[in-house]
């Protein structure tokens, strides 16, 4: 156990800690209601759907308790190979952690999407609560009427109607988190937000650039590394990343005229990877050609996704 851990357990003579899995189909606010339980951004959010890849956790505390929540990828219909890995990693998140919570986008309802995503949570055997996000764009008929409808069709042990953006609701959640985890030693240090290394983070935050600034012209199928991480003298770090695209279109698209373009998303970048690291940051990014980066398994483990086999 480490001091962070002995602090706490000193309080009360007694912690808890647990695992709670975020569902929900792309663009229901998982990745907006994870920061917003942690109280940071460790995860990306966009209006681009499926821009969460891997499992990504990040550490909420409530009292007592230690909540290690975990944003899995959108659950949507696989058609391509890295579809069907990350809907592999959505419901195994959910199957091995201690409470799954479906979250789902009040405006959409009980659409296609829900419905297939209810059919899924059927496998997994953990207590499961609804949560209704968007309220505020909803009127409080509807919302009633819907929890009504979900709760008909699946077991669910609570109900709570909450939004993401405002944080309205966010707390009762949290509390009610941190009731159901069991006692335990804390798993991360107090002030651990999350699990993913900084390398990481600070991929998936130029990601989330490229998706801001380009997202009708740039397909989904784009990733980004980071390649090296060096901490110089003067207490800065010089990070270099590799933006992987298809096609040499692509590229040139990501680069812009003038480099304009690539020049903007490291600006964006660097700022935000800076407040997440503490320190500042030298960004240098590269645009490479890769056409079949999909298909590598290599990619897959960069992604921490397991690799799937061809159906």
């Amino acid at each position: 156990m480490n001091a962070s851990q002995n602090i706490a357990k000193d309080r009360d003579g007694a912690t808890r800690c647990g695992f709670a899995a975020l569902v929900g189909a792309p663009n229901a606010g998982k990745s907006t209601l994870l920061n917003q339980l942690v109280g940071a951004k460790v995860s990306i959010v966009s209006r681009k759907a499926q821009t969460t890849r891997a499992l990504v956790r990040g550490v909420a505390i409530e009292g007592d308790a230690q909540i290690v929540l975990v944003d899995t990828p959108g659950v949507f219909k696989p058609k391509r190979r890295l579809d069907r890995a990350m809907v592999a990693s959505a419901l195994a998140g959910a199957s091995d952690a201690d409470v799954a919570l479906l979250l789902v986008d009040a405006r959409r309802g009980l659409d296609e999407d829900a419905a297939a995503i209810l059919a899924r949570l059927a496998e997994v055997r953990v207590p499961k609560l609804l949560i209704l996000n968007k309220i505020d764009l909803v009127p409080r008929e509807k919302l009633l009427a819907l929890a009504a409808d979900f709760n008909a069709r699946e077991t669910f042990d609570e109900t709570f109607m909450i939004s993401a953006l405002t944080g309205d609701g966010v707390t009762d959640l949290r509390a009610a988190l941190a009731r159901r985890m069991k006692p335990s030693p804390w798993l991360y240090p107090e002030d651990q937000l999350s699990d993913a290394p900084l390398r990481h983070l600070a991929a998936e935050i130029t990601r989330e650039k490229i998706f801001e600034r380009l997202h009708d012209e740039l397909p989904y199928q784009s990733t980004v590394e980071t390649e090296s991480w060096t901490n110089q003298k003067d207490g800065s770090a010089r990070i270099e990343q590799t933006i992987y695209v298809a096609r040499e279109s692509q590229k040139k698209i990501v680069i812009g005229e003038g480099g304009q373009t690539i020049k903007a998303i490291g600006q964006a970048a660097r700022r935000e990877i800076e407040e997440a690291a503490e320190q500042k940051v030298h960004l240098f990014l590269f645009v490479k050609v890769r056409e079949n980066w999909a298909d590598d398994p290599e990619r897959y483990r960069e992604m921490r996704l397991e690799f799937p086999k061809d159906e």
